[in-house]
């Protein structure tokens, strides 16, 4: 014990003490010793006696981007060949502070290790942040990017898939725009746009307005260093029309900005178009620069380098925005969460996202993030530090994020906790709800702005679904208990019971977390923009991050059951009645030893494949994905019906079962629900192919078929959904609700829903 404290003190009276910043003395570099000296006035610091000198001055650097920051007693050198290398070296700064000290005990020299490290900005009314903004706000975003190591800022032209305005703009998009390269350029920063092609060109009148068009927007900017055109999503330009306009575009952008890039990406095209992709990338044409890989894509980033062979590089453009029906989805995410908040949730996800940059980055030249707004801030934070150093520890990602924004240590918990959050079944999961006292036991720095009601806002909503889940979970149970016991009890003491049972109110908690939801709401939109509601906030749809919208959205199935018990009821006699509500008890067929299936609930699928996983599988390529489709329980649909499993592209959706009886026939009923796709599907069974509808006609729909009494000889049996090769846009549309497969004889009726839409 003695030679350790003699060893501490050693160690200190060696290691230089804290930098102290309560009075910096900036000098140097105009842009960056300027915003430097802002952000630290922020957290406090003041003038009169210099307690300390901070000089931004430009030297050569080994490297573009890359800094070096070495002390001398009080004087504090941050040196770097441009102004962005010196952005960061104070960006460097900010993110290791711990109040007005900084801890500084060695020379640092720094560099990022990808080219391209960016996000995307879009001021459009789709936007769930951004088209609410001041260009004030969009310059104070720009720059939080550019100090944690952006260089390009993606920013979506004014004409994009949206309307051209929304109510909530303080500003017309096209002066955004130009506010935002402004920014942008200024900081030494790249400026990229997002040009989407969304006409149907021929070679004539309509190529020769795109390009007038373009013509006229570059013209109002201070610089462009990137134009991206993507093949699809959105647009439907295919491969036969894409090169020869961005031809043309490439002549229109490089004579008003020579050096600038051009890059494509293959969005949306079916194999065919592929193939005629890289036919023109064969070519080499001179005028495109690089390929970006993004979301709707049925290849993963790996192919193109194998396909261009080394002829362009590649980029990623990776959604870290969305959370279901993405390119990225959550895996196994309960349908409680799914159902309130929704596909653009508050979604720190660190674990997913270093998975999805360890498997879809190697051999790409960086990435430019897909963002719609504030979000999905931590991903975006996080892609931008990965592209800076693959290797970084993410506990010190975390721990550089909390000092940056929160002032506190104690926020560097927070991405990984909320993660947490949505593993599992949210009524066993009481994590949520330490989660939350964690929260609220924090005490950011009186500087730290909208991003710690950000992820309050998240912990609040999560607390709020647990809550709530387990209350509908209990209502529906006791429910359907009395109603299994109608042929005991008789057809109106049932039904009544289970009136009862879906009558009982929610807890006294569920109102002050939801008196709290809403209040973080306001907050959020009156600090950062973000429309959480429609009515509230102006948000532009519920699908579009307004997930305040659904915080009471109904979670059990009593607007169904209650329709099918009044049906019941109206049945000539008692037994009748009583058998019908009995049925309507048991929907999985309990009582007829029916092997079921809830497809997109994780917890009862027990037959389904899930093929590889999140970690080596985060775009589900070969992944069975949860899904839930765009009604509610409330329209009278059931929770059942609503949630489904889908496979993509060429990979098949599939139920194993084992254990069969060898000499038994089976009769197999499914529920085909989900999103609108009206596409062709096979099913076969151990490899043999069912009579069953390919096309979808009502939904949901329920198909019922006998099947051949020696399909299950060996006791095992796969159920095998397939649909056409080859397909395109994001490979989805093969959906299944619900699976029951019936041993026979039985009594048991395959479940006649109704036509809901």
């Amino acid at each position: 014990m003695i030679a350790g404290a003699v060893l501490a003190l050693a160690v200190a009276a060696v290691l230089p003490a804290p930098l102290d910043l309560t009075r910096p003395c900036i000098a140097g570099e105009a842009v960056a010793s300027e915003l430097l000296r802002r952000r630290l006035a922020e957290r406090g610091a003041g003038t009169g006696d210099c307690t300390a000198y901070l000089r931004l001055v430009a030297r050569d650097d080994p490297t573009a981007e890359g800094f070096t920051i070495a002390r001398s007693g009080r004087t504090l050198t941050i040196s770097a060949r441009s102004r962005r290398g010196l952005v960061y070296g104070a960006g460097w700064v900010l993110g290791h502070m711990d109040g007005l000290s900084l801890p500084f005990a060695a020379t640092v020299r720094d560099a990022p290790k990808q080219k391209v490290r960016g996000t995307q900005i879009g001021y459009r009314p789709k936007n769930n942040s951004y088209d609410a903004w001041t260009p004030e706000m969009l310059a104070r975003q720009i720059e939080d990017f550019a100090l944690w190591g952006a260089n390009r800022i993606q920013i979506i032209a004014p004409r994009s898939d949206d309307a051209p305005t929304s109510p909530v703009m303080p500003v017309p998009p096209e002066k955004a725009v130009v506010a935002m390269a402004e920014t942008a350029h200024g900081l030494g920063i790249e400026v990229a746009i997002f040009y989407p092609l969304l006409g149907d060109y021929d070679g004539g009148a309509s190529d020769r307005a795109e390009a007038d068009r373009l013509d006229a927007l570059l013209g109002t900017l201070p610089a462009v260093d990137a134009l991206y055109l993507p093949g699809g999503d959105p647009g439907h330009t295919q491969p036969t029309r894409l090169f020869p306009m961005a031809k043309r575009l490439s002549r229109v952008l490089r004579a008003r900005f020579p050096r600038a890039e051009l890059l494509i990406s293959t969005q949306g095209f079916d194999a065919a178009a592929l193939d005629a992709f890289f036919a023109e990338t064969d070519r080499r044409p001179p005028w495109v620069s690089a390929v970006f890989v993004g979301p709707q894509t049925r290849i993963a980033a790996s192919d193109h380098l194998r396909r261009l062979g080394g002829r362009y590089p590649v980029e990623l453009y990776p959604d870290t925005a969305h959370a279901m029906q993405a390119q990225l989805p959550v895996p196994d995410w309960h349908p409680a969460f799914a159902l309130v908040e929704g596909r653009e949730p508050v979604n720190p996800r660190p674990a997913a996202m270093r998975a999805a940059f360890a498997r879809m980055a190697p051999g790409t030249r960086g990435a430019v993030s897909y963002s719609e707004g504030v979000n999905d801030d931590w991903n975006v934070h996080q892609w931008l530090a990965m592209g800076w150093n693959p290797d970084a520890d993410p506990a010190e990602i975390a721990a550089r994020h909390a000092r940056t924004y929160f002032g506190t240590a104690g926020f560097a918990a927070i991405p990984a906790m909320l993660e947490d959050n949505w593993r599992g079944d949210p009524a066993g999961n009481e994590g949520i709800d330490r989660t939350l006292a964690f929260v609220d036991g924090l005490n950011p720095a009186p500087w730290a702005g909208w991003r710690v009601a950000l992820y309050r806002y998240r912990a609040v909503q999560d607390a709020l679904v647990r809550e709530r889940w387990r209350r509908a979970r209990a209502r529906q149970a006791e429910a359907l208990y009395v109603l299994r016991q109608a042929p005991a009890i008789g057809a109106g003491a049932a039904a009544a019971g289970a009136a009862h049972a879906f009558a009982k109110p929610e807890t006294p908690r569920t109102a002050e977390l939801l008196g709290r939801l809403v209040a973080l709401a306001d907050e959020l939109r009156a600090a950062a923009g973000m429309q959480l509601s429609v009515e509230r906030h102006g948000a532009s749809d519920w699908r579009r991050g307004a997930n305040l919208d659904r915080a009471q959205v109904l979670l059990d199935d009593r607007e169904a059951t209650t329709r099918a018990v009044a049906a019941a009821l109206d049945l000539p006699d008692e037994a009748a009645r009583t058998r019908a509500l009995a049925a309507i008890g048991d929907p999985w067929g309990m009582a007829a030893l029916v092997l079921h299936d809830d497809l997109g609930d994780p917890g009862n699928q027990p037959h389904l494949v899930r093929g590889a996983g999140e970690m080596a599988d985060p775009q589900g390529w070969r992944t069975a994905i949860d899904g839930v489709n765009d009604h509610t329980p409330g329209e009278g649909w059931r929770l059942a019906e609503i949630t489904y499993a889908e496979a993509l592209y060429e990979h098949p959706l599939t139920l194993r079962y084992t254990g069969l009886a060898a000499n038994r026939a089976y009769r197999l009923c499914y529920l085909r629900a989900g999103e609108d796709y009206a596409l062709p599907l096979t099913l076969t069974a151990n490899g043999r192919r069912l009579d069953a509808p390919a096309i979808r006609t009502a939904n949901p729909q329920v198909v019922e078929i006998d099947l051949p009494r020696d399909i299950a000889a060996t006791g095992t049996l796969d159920l095998v959904w397939q649909r056409p090769p080859g397909i395109g846009g994001g490979g989805r549309g093969r959906q299944i609700a619900e699976v029951w497969l019936v041993p026979e004889p039985s009594v048991f009726t395959c479940p006649q829903t109704g036509v809901h839409q």
